[in-house]
């Protein structure tokens, strides 16, 4: 018997999961309650009878799972239905963190924010991933380490910007706490005085964290990041529209379709282009996340786009209620044509009529929408509004859709020049004219760019893969360096005088070489020294920092070498620990407020040698 053959996904195309579901117009419709998004017919003259089958699909479904939707009414719940611009924010972005001032910088931050999207209702404070993993340190206290989070929470609260944390369920082979995860989330919780819990890779919160948290702070919203389940609806208020493909004509979102007061959150990580998105988040009537820095990848918005979200939030913030609780007829006017390219959602509430409008169409539209009686003009690929029978808006008006990239940069090197190689130090090979390293690509990428841009969704085994990396050297010189680590006893330090130094973050590594008139070594002179088996390892085995800082202007990150005795289990989104080729490179974010700092990183140390 032959098997068949598992062809490979193909990165660029929706999995099946994600496709819009057909709306059968009879027959039982239970089988739409794990859909994504409803697809919509292609002929105008269909959906009278699809939306008729939605409502119908709805009032089983709510009679099938006994929904209760009546925590949506309670006032402490109710900021979740007008959050619909929401940030995910690296806590130590650049724009977010001064890492030469030691501080962090919200009103630059919500200020760009103003400027580029017209402003956030919510922010991700993400905190742990990529980093998490390198020592014993768990996600607990990724938060609780950093010096000024309340005081940061508390400056976002004061532009009225809601602050969610992330709970990270994998989270298993690092420090345990002395509680549950539901607990010691709720302490976070409390703590950082936070409004919404995001569940990082989980549709929906497991059991007891819901009432974790409500006993440590009422009002907290949660938002699963994917296809929330119908029977969790009732108590997660928020959910992430991710990875939705849609039909030809846009459909519906599906939990926003059960309970209109439920937020959604359009985002699709890897894309440069998130005019879609946004047509399918106006014509449903709810939001979009904003991820720009990738964990480390840059996937900037385009000018478009932006233009686009700030003229759709505007509106959506004005009519906030009248989206929640007005009557919404979706597809109720279009612009001709089968299918139509021009459509048009309704929301009534008998005083105020708003008239969503989208162009899914590469040509500008001015004329009569059919259903609605009224001219509108909505440029290609765009939305535009109408009130009470006038426009109101229409965007993008000529914004550029070009893609403007951020090329990490490094931080030049110290020199430390000497004519001989000091005492402990051995004289290396000058490097080659190219040398080849190697990295686990995750999400981080490598050195300067994105790694799966426009793909749907990367999934192991390629988003874990390793990746051989072939380039010029940062420097082609003389150098000398350390046999052996920097350990306790060179810094008169307690425990184990031959024990390597840890604790240690960069700025002070390069604080102590430049003390001594030395330089730390890069990537490179590290990789080529063990390779010529120049290098001692001291016992317990710790990662070494480089001369390898890189900025973008929103994200830092260094390059360690030697691997670790340290290994977290469990989950392939850890930092890679244990032993490791001198090969291998592992690129680290830089985290601020001393957080660099770890049990599990030590260094050496180089000299420039006089040619």
């Amino acid at each position: 018997m032959t098997l068949p053959v598992e062809q490979p996904r193909d990165p660029w195309s929706p999995r099946p999961i994600d496709l819009p579901r057909a709306v059968p117009v009879h027959g039982p419709l239970d089988e739409l309650d794990a859909a994504k998004i409803f697809a919509a017919p292609d002929d105008p003259a269909d959906w009278p009878a699809w939306r008729e089958a939605l409502a119908r699909w709805r009032a089983e479904a709510i009679e099938r799972v006994g929904y209760d939707g009546s925590s949506y009414a309670q006032p402490e719940f109710t900021w979740a239905r007008r959050c619909f611009s929401v940030a995910l924010a690296w806590l130590w972005d650049e724009t977010l963190y001064d890492h030469a001032a030691g501080r962090f910088t919200p009103d630059r931050f919500l200020d760009e924010g103003v400027e580029r999207f017209g402003g956030y209702d919510g922010i991700v404070l993400w905190h742990a991933y990529p980093v998490i993993g390198i020592d014993e340190r768990n996600q607990f206290d990724f938060y609780r380490d950093v010096p000024e989070i309340r005081e940061l929470v508390a400056a976002l609260h004061a532009r009225g910007v809601r602050v969610f944390v992330d709970y990270n369920p994998w989270d298993v082979g690092t420090r345990r706490e002395g509680t549950d995860d539901a607990a010691a989330t709720g302490e976070i919780v409390r703590l950082l005085d936070a409004d919404g819990v995001f569940l990082d890779t989980m549709k929906e919160a497991l059991p007891g964290l819901r009432s974790a948290v409500d006993a440590a702070r009422p009002g907290v919203c949660f938002e699963g990041e994917s296809t929330l389940p119908l029977t969790s609806i009732h108590n997660h208020h928020l959910s992430w529209a991710q990875w939705f493909a849609d039909s030809r004509v846009p459909g519906v979102l599906r939990a926003r379709w059960f309970e209109q007061r439920h937020m959604l959150h359009h985002t699709r990580r890897w894309n440069r282009d998130h005019s879609e998105e946004l047509r399918s988040a106006w014509l449903n009537g709810v939001g979009m996340l904003v991820w720009e820095n990738v964990f480390g990848s840059w996937v900037g918005w385009n000018e478009r786009d932006r233009a686009m979200l700030r003229a759709m939030t505007a509106l959506q913030r004005r009519f906030a209620d009248l989206l929640t609780t007005g009557e919404w007829t979706p597809l109720a006017a279009h612009g001709g044509g089968s299918p139509p390219m021009v459509v048009a959602s309704r929301w009534s509430d008998g005083e105020t009529t708003l008239w969503a409008v989208a162009n899914t169409g590469g040509e500008p539209f001015a004329g009569n929408l059919t259903g609605a009686g009224v001219e509108v003009t909505v440029p290609a690929g765009g939305i535009a509004a109408i009130v009470e029978g006038e426009q109101v808006m229409a965007a993008p008006a000529s914004e550029s859709a070009g893609f403007r990239a951020r090329v990490p940069e490094r931080v030049a090197a110290p020199v430390a020049l000497v004519a001989d190689a000091p005492a402990g130090f051995v004289e290396a090979p000058v490097p080659p004219a190219r040398i080849t390293s190697v990295f686990r690509r995750r999400e981080t990428g490598i050195y300067d760019e994105a790694p799966y841009v426009e793909e749907w969704k990367p999934l192991p085994p390629r988003l874990h893969d390793f990746v051989e990396v072939t380039r010029k050297p940062v420097a082609a010189a003389r150098f000398a360096i350390g046999a052996r680590e920097v350990t306790n006893g060179d810094l008169g330090r307690e425990g184990a005088p031959d024990a390597p130094a840890t604790g240690i973050d960069l700025a002070g590594a390069r604080a102590y070489a430049a003390s001594v008139g030395a330089r730390l070594p890069t990537e490179d002179e590290w990789q080529l020294a063990a390779e010529h088996d120049l290098l001692e390892r001291a016992e317990p085995l710790v990662w070494n920092w480089t001369e390898s800082e890189h900025t973008d202007g929103r994200t830092r990150f260094a390059i360690l070498k030697g691997g670790s005795a340290w290994q977290a289990e469990g989950s392939d989104w850890y930092v890679d620990g244990g032993p490791r080729d001198p090969r291998y490179s592992l690129k680290l974010l830089l985290p601020g407020g001393g957080l660099g700092r770890s049990a599990r990183i030590g260094f050496r140390l180089a000299v420039d040698l006089d040619s």
